[in-house]
């Protein structure tokens, strides 16, 4: 099987049978968003999602974030990986978007970027979720899943990224990188995969490797 024919099945069977497929974190703005998706890394939507109530409702926008103290943010978010740096990432973003961007999350991945705590994961995360840009964000469940299946042999994050952007259509990019986590994430996880139940199959890498 070409690679072509394995995204093309795989893209297929997505469209058909997943029209919908959303981010799990809970965020009502672009600017939560993007504090959420800064401490999403390295830890559970399901984690992320307990603190960042609390932390809203006390900083709902740049302007209340950045006169907060990173000592003061920490009391919240303790519970998440790496608190005190995403903490003061946190505080040290939301001042740079008050005084650069007037408080409001830019649309461009550079300018992202350029941004305390932003790497290209998130900024691709909030640039296709928010700004419906053709991106894919490569976390640890698409790189798994990419590999697995077959889709990329790509050796870093960026590596998958091209080879994903490659394959897939534009207009299919942004819901791609939900399709992929999801079933990273309930399928074709990292330990004990539920190959019996996937519905991918017929056109995945691993599975059609003969047993030793």
């Amino acid at each position: 099987m070409t690679r072509k024919d394995r995204f093309d099945g795989i893209l297929r069977y997505f469209r058909e049978n997943v029209p919908v497929a959303e981010s799990e974190l809970h965020f009502e703005s672009p600017f939560q968003l993007i504090c959420a998706v800064v401490l999403s890394a390295q830890c559970t939507d399901k984690r992320v999602n307990m603190v960042t109530p609390r932390l809203f409702e006390l900083y709902p926008d740049a302007r209340s974030l950045a006169a907060a103290t990173p000592e003061e943010v920490y009391t919240i978010v303790k519970s998440v990986s790496y608190p005190n740096s995403k903490a003061a990432h946190l505080v040290e973003m939301a001042a740079q978007l008050q005084e650069r961007f007037g408080g409001e999350v830019p649309s461009d991945i550079d300018d992202l970027m350029s941004l305390p705590g932003v790497g290209r994961k998130t900024a691709n995360v909030v640039a296709s979720i928010i700004y419906d840009k053709p991106v894919i964000a490569v976390d640890t469940h698409v790189f798994r899943v990419s590999h697995r299946i077959g889709l990329s042999s790509g050796k870093t994050p960026r590596e998958v990224e091209l080879d994903l952007e490659r394959h897939i259509p534009e207009l299919d990019r942004p819901i791609a990188h939900h399709w992929l986590i999801l079933h990273g994430r309930y399928i074709c996880t990292a330990r004990a995969p539920k190959c019996a139940d996937c519905p991918l199959q017929k056109w995945c890498r691993e599975f059609s490797k003969p047993a030793l």
